[in-house]
């Protein structure tokens, strides 16, 4: 009788050992993917994917970081052109790129386009865009060896043709455009004008 006591006892202090024993491992277990998934590097393109077309041309700073060249002044003008036509817009957002297109605009050029003229003008070209479903699919820059350079009157000039790929519907048209730009007292290359080419 007292022997068969001793040995229940001795039965269950092994079976509370293994619960414990498990309950341990399991907690050593958890502690441990705890620490690896808390020093986790972040996944920095995940996070990019985050940022809006939008958000991402209007993080950049022009006062520290202007486009030093013809071409790189027109990428970062193509690139604001898809955010007015291919984005939805709030209002705020539509006044800080039309702010951001001017700030490349020669000052011969933003002298003729008065805000009072030109927000509302880029907004009826916008909804025209939009009633018509036109989107810019692309755009394609020359080679830096293409542009254009030359003087006149002492100013420095750049010329450059720009072709963008404008799909409406399921039709995309090619349309090529020739940009002037004026290099500014601050050595800085602005807008002067454009104008669609006769090409096909």
């Amino acid at each position: 009788m007292i022997r068969s006591i001793r040995r229940a006892r001795f039965e269950f202090k092994g079976t509370k050992g293994a619960i414990i024993f498990v309950v341990l491992l399991v907690m050593v277990i958890a502690y441990y993917f705890y620490l690896s998934n808390f020093n986790k590097p972040v996944d920095r393109e995940a996070e990019a994917d985050k940022i809006t077309a939008v958000q991402n041309v209007l993080l950049r700073n022009l006062e520290t970081d202007y486009p030093p060249t013809p071409k790189e002044v027109m990428k970062y003008y193509s690139e604001l052109t898809k955010c007015f036509y291919n984005e939805k817009l709030t209002e705020e957002e539509l006044e800080r790129l039309a702010e951001r297109a001017k700030e490349l605009y020669d000052d011969e050029l933003n002298a003729n386009n008065v805000d009072v003229k030109y927000i509302p003008n880029l907004k009826e070209d916008i909804a025209e865009f939009n009633e018509k479903s036109i989107k810019i699919a692309n755009y394609a820059l020359p080679a830096s060896t293409e542009v254009e350079y030359f003087t006149m009157d002492g100013r420095e000039y750049a010329r450059m043709y720009c072709n963008y790929s404008i799909r409406q519907g399921k039709e995309l048209i090619y349309s090529r455009e020739v940009f002037l730009l004026r290099r500014a007292e601050d050595d800085r290359w602005k807008i002067l004008g454009w104008d669609l080419t006769d090409e096909e």
